[in-house]
C-alpha cells in the first residue's frame, strides 16, 4: 500500500471544463468551497473543434490563479489537468510557464494497453522539463476491459506498464458513466452503482489487481440536487469504501461535503488504528479486544488497515 499521504488526499476531484470562463475568478475567490481537488478537462466535455480554444483558455486562467496567488494567498486546491492525447501533456507543461508549479499532474482518460507506453514516456518528459514532480491518474474505462476472455491480462499488462513510473501514479480511477455507457446502464440517485454487477464485477478486478499497491478513487456520482440525492451519494460511498475505493470524482460543488464528512474517519477507528500501530512488539499475544471491548484488533492482520485509517485521518479529519 502507498506510504504517504499525498496519495489519500485528492479527495473529492471536480470536474470542470477547461474552457469555461470563470474558473480563475471560482477559484482565487472561493467559490467552489475547500477541502477540494480540481480537474480541467479538455477531454470529453469540449468539443472536438474548440480544443485549441479551451487550451488558451486553461492556460489564461492558469496563469491568472499563479499571479493571483503571489498577492494573496487563498485555497489552492490540487490542480489537475484532464487532456485527450498524448502530446498535450509536454505542449501544456511548456505553455503554462511559472503557473506549472501549480500543476499536480494529468489525468489520462480511456487508459489502454495501446495508449499507455506513450502517454507514460510525455509524463516523463514534462518532468524533465518542469524539474518537479508531476503526476498522472490514468481512467480505466477502456471498452477493451469489458471481454471477459482479455480482461485479466489487459489489467496485469498495464500494471506492468506504469511499474515503471508507480511513485508518480497518484491515483487510479475508473470511469463508471462510460462503463455504465456501453450497457445502456444509468442509476438512478437512490441506486448504488455497485448494484450493477458487470460493472461491480469490473470495479473489482481492478481492485483485485491494483488495490496493494495504488489508491483507486470510486466513480462519478452525477446527482447534485433533486429528491435522494445526498442520502444516494451517502450509500454509494459508503459502498465504494467497503470494496476499497479512495476518494470520489464529483460534477458539482454541492458534492463535495459529501464526499469529505463522508471520509472522515470515526473516533473508534482512529483509537483502534492507533492501539494496533502502538502495538507493544515485546507481548507474547498479537491480538487483543480493542478499549471499547467491542470487537478483536489483531497485529498483524490489522497494520495495513490501520495505517490507511491514519491517513484519512490526517487528510480528511476526524469525526466528532
Amino acid at each position: 500500500m502507498k506510504d504517504n499521504i499525498l496519495y489519500y488526499s485528492v479527495g473529492p476531484l471536480l470536474y470542470c471544463p477547461a474552457n469555461k470562463p470563470s474558473i480563475a475568478d471560482s477559484v482565487i475567490n472561493g467559490k467552489l468551497g475547500s477541502t477540494f481537488s480540481l480537474a480541467l478537462c479538455l477531454e470529453d466535455t469540449i468539443n472536438d473543434n474548440f480544443v485549441e480554444e479551451a487550451e488558451q483558455n486553461l492556460i489564461r486562467s492558469l496563469m491568472q490563479i499563479y499571479d493571483s496567488y503571489q498577492k494573496q494567498i487563498f485555497y489552492l486546491p490540487k490542480l489537475f489537468i484532464r487532456v485527450r492525447n498524448p502530446k498535450q501533456i509536454v505542449r501544456l507543461t511548456k505553455a503554462l510557464g511559472p503557473s506549472i508549479e501549480f500543476i499536480t499532474g494529468f489525468i489520462i482518460p480511456k487508459f489502454s494497453v495501446s495508449n499507455a507506453g506513450t502517454y507514460i514516456e510525455e509524463l516523463i518528459k514534462a518532468n524533465e522539463y518542469a524539474a518537479k514532480k508531476i503526476y498522472m491518474m490514468p481512467i480505466y474505462e477502456n471498452a477493451a476491459m469489458i471481454d471477459l476472455r482479455n480482461r485479466t491480462d489487459i489489467l496485469y499488462e498495464l500494471k506492468s506498464t506504469l511499474s515503471a513510473v508507480e511513485d508518480l501514479v497518484l491515483n487510479i480511477r475508473v470511469g463508471g458513466n462510460d462503463l455504465c455507457h456501453l450497457f445502456g446502464f444509468r442509476r438512478h440517485s437512490d441506486e448504488s452503482i455497485h448494484r450493477i454487477r458487470p460493472i461491480a464485477n469490473l470495479f473489482s478486478d481492478i481492485i483485485t489487481v491494483y488495490g496493494t499497491d495504488y489508491v483507486v478513487a470510486g466513480p462519478v456520482w452525477e446527482y447534485y440536487s433533486g429528491e435522494d440525492w445526498e442520502s444516494g451519494l451517502i450509500q454509494e460511498i459508503s459502498d465504494d469504501k467497503l470494496c476499497g475505493f479512495i476518494g470520489k470524482t464529483v460534477i458539482h460543488p454541492n458534492q463535495i461535503p459529501v464526499v469529505n464528512r463522508s471520509y472522515q474517519v470515526s473516533k473508534s477507528d482512529f483509537n483502534d488504528a492507533q492501539a494496533i500501530l502502538n502495538w507493544n512488539q515485546n507481548s507474547n499475544e498479537y491480538v487483543a479486544g480493542n478499549c471499547a471491548k467491542e470487537r478483536m484488533n489483531e497485529y498483524k492482520t490489522h497494520n495495513n488497515w490501520a495505517r490507511q485509517i491514519l491517513y484519512l485521518a490526517e487528510a480528511f479529519g476526524i469525526k466528532e
